[in-house]
């Protein structure tokens, strides 16, 4: 919630709703932004690791990756792992064929290169597809295939795979250093539910979660509510599970969503709800964007406009927090949850 500074307190209603009658800012949306939620500083872009992260991620990087293992995941398939158990992963934005990782400096913090250490084949798996790279510090990086391997500082707990499809560019990497997947499913980032291999998720509708487990689990869910996250708090979801985000980069007043054409591969906008649903909201703060690409209507909450994220599979995932220290879910206030 934002807060007027340096106004008398003395202020008329009649002068009151003078002011607040530009709402959002110029801009066609439908219904006018409520009093008590007045204009605010810009936000701060800085990404806040996740509680433990610190800790986690010293364990990562000292850790050399061992015998390797190979996890039999029912939704991605054959997925690579080190010898703990932490899931490996490549990045779309490096190369093979000459092997290169572009993962440096604060990315390198979020995904800890695999040392190349003591790394040995796991059983089924070719030798000759371990390799190494040396990286612009001048550290050996392990690679499979000519594929540089990182871990993701958010798999806590060995066979997690919380990194899968993060940006349309993160996936789990199979035992032959390809992206893993399971017979028959596609591993391209896609338009509808990011990698398309999430369990739940949706199969060709454009809305994300379709049938399976996700939908099952979000049937008796509002059009939006919050749900408690263990490390985020309370934040904003959508009546099918998906946790809902704001980009830093928008701006509240005036109304202006800046996530257009390739953002919106990964970055959905959320659909306008009925104010008379919902739950743990305030209905005032809700409003609707006219978008500029195609005049579609946008959910916004205190004036922010609001999206999902392609790369969360299941219901509750929050594997958008803190991409590109610009996207970061939403509390019912419409603060970010940081």
């Amino acid at each position: 919630m934002r807060k007027w500074q340096g106004i008398s307190v003395a202020v008329t209603v009649s002068a009151a709703a003078i002011v607040f009658t530009a709402g959002c800012g110029p801009q066609q949306d439908d219904a006018a932004k409520p009093a008590a939620a007045a204009v605010s500083a810009s936000p701060s872009t800085g990404a806040k690791a996740p509680a433990g992260a610190a800790d986690g991620l010293a364990q990562l990087q000292a850790s050399a990756p061992g015998k390797l293992s190979i996890w039999d995941n029912d939704t991605l398939g054959q997925v690579l792992t080190d010898s703990a158990g932490f899931t490996f992963y490549r990045f779309d934005n490096d190369t093979a064929k000459p092997s290169r990782s572009t993962c440096d400096g604060d990315c390198a913090k979020t995904w800890p290169p695999v040392p190349a250490g003591d790394a040995s084949a796991a059983e089924g798996m070719d030798p000759a597809l371990l390799g190494e790279v040396t990286r612009t510090d001048g550290t050996k990086q392990l690679t499979v295939a000519g594929w540089p391997m990182y871990r993701f500082v958010k798999d806590t707990q060995p066979r997690q795979a919380n990194g899968q499809g993060v940006g349309g560019t993160w996936f789990t990497a199979a035992p032959d250093g390809t992206k893993a997947a399971a017979a028959g499913t596609d591993t391209g980032a896609g338009t509808d539910a990011g990698t398309g291999t999430g369990t739940g998720t949706g199969t060709g509708t454009g809305d994300g979660y379709g049938s399976g487990a996700g939908a099952e689990q979000t049937e008796a869910l509002p059009p939006l509510s919050t749900v408690g996250n263990a490390e985020l708090g309370d934040i904003v979801r959508d009546g099918k599970g998906r946790t809902l985000y704001r980009f830093t980069k928008d701006t509240d007043w005036p109304m202006k969503s800046n996530c257009v054409d390739a953002c919106l591969d990964k970055w959905k906008p959320a659909k306008p709800v009925d104010v008379n649903s919902v739950e743990g909201i305030d209905p005032k703060l809700l409003s609707t964007y006219t978008r500029p690409d195609g005049g579609t209507k946008q959910l916004a909450l205190d004036c922010w406009p609001l999206y999902w994220f392609t790369g969360d599979q299941t219901p509750g995932d929050t594997n958008g927090q803190g991409v590109g220290g610009t996207w970061f879910a939403v509390k019912a206030d419409g603060s970010l949850a940081k």
